[in-house]
């Protein structure tokens, strides 16, 4: 019998946040895919869950290149999907690790999908976000009422992220690494600058979170970033929430 694929989304950096389900299938798995960007680094993903993998299961480091040529990425993806078809034709149960959730701005959606066309089974296993995670640690509500909720990821789409502002919706702003101070700009456009938190690597030991606007103008943000903010014509703001659970601070 043909092997399936398990997608899994392993949340945003705390072991603990993982689901019950995700460790079953971990610990149950024959290979796990931990994706990487470069072969020198390690995945966060795999050091999230490291402490459930059995001692006999295999562990495969697969490199999924940021760059910008496409003729690279479509190569080394499609190398990727070729190597997970062979463990699926040799019968092998396959997890393929993700950041937060399964479906949402993952690598694994790429590869669930030419898998699926490809005739084989795959499962997906949720997890839990880092804006869910970042809301609950900083007991910010993310939506409440009729509350309209944006989730963006901040790379060459400030207007997507404008007509979000403009329509007075609470947004969630993925990879805003790519244009910290053109995000700033917009926050203090729309008298934002007070309404904001962001959180960089979320559940690791390495967390910051801010809610000082300087820090987007002034300092390098880390790739893994959330910022969510909170619009005037909500009713809470960011400020009014209070401590950041004992977590570091910056721009303090």
């Amino acid at each position: 019998m043909k092997g399936k694929l398990i997608g899994i989304g392993v949340g945003p950096g705390d072991p603990e946040l993982l689901t019950l389900k995700a460790i079953k299938k971990i610990q149950q798995a024959q290979v796990i895919i931990a994706p990487c960007s470069r072969f020198e680094e390690d995945s966060v993903a795999l050091n999230i869950v490291k402490e459930y993998i059995q001692e006999d299961t295999i562990i495969n480091k697969m490199i999924f290149p940021m760059v910008h040529c496409q003729e690279t990425l479509q190569k080394a993806w499609q190398q990727n999907v070729e190597e997970i078809v062979e463990k699926l034709e040799r019968g092998q149960e396959v997890v393929f690790l993700t950041l937060g959730d399964s479906m949402i701005y993952s690598t694994y959606i790429y590869i669930m999908k030419s898998i699926k066309e490809a005739g084989y089974r795959v499962e997906s296993v949720p997890g839990i976000t880092s804006f869910c995670a970042v809301a609950n640690h900083m007991n910010v509500s993310l939506a409440e009422g009729e509350e309209g909720l944006s989730i963006i990821p901040f790379k060459n789409n400030e207007v997507l992220l404008e007509n979000a502002l403009r329509e007075g919706n609470n947004v969630v702003v993925l990879k805003p690494s790519h244009n910290p101070k053109a995000l700033a700009s917009l926050l203090e456009k729309y008298g934002l600058q007070e309404s904001f938190v962001m959180c960089s690597k979320c559940g690791q030991e390495e967390e910051e979170t801010t809610t000082d606007i300087k820090v987007l103008k002034e300092s390098k943000i880390p790739y893994l970033s959330t910022v969510i903010i909170k619009n005037n014509k909500s009713r809470d703001r960011v400020k009014e929430v209070g401590s950041i659970n004992g977590k570091k601070e910056r721009g303090k």
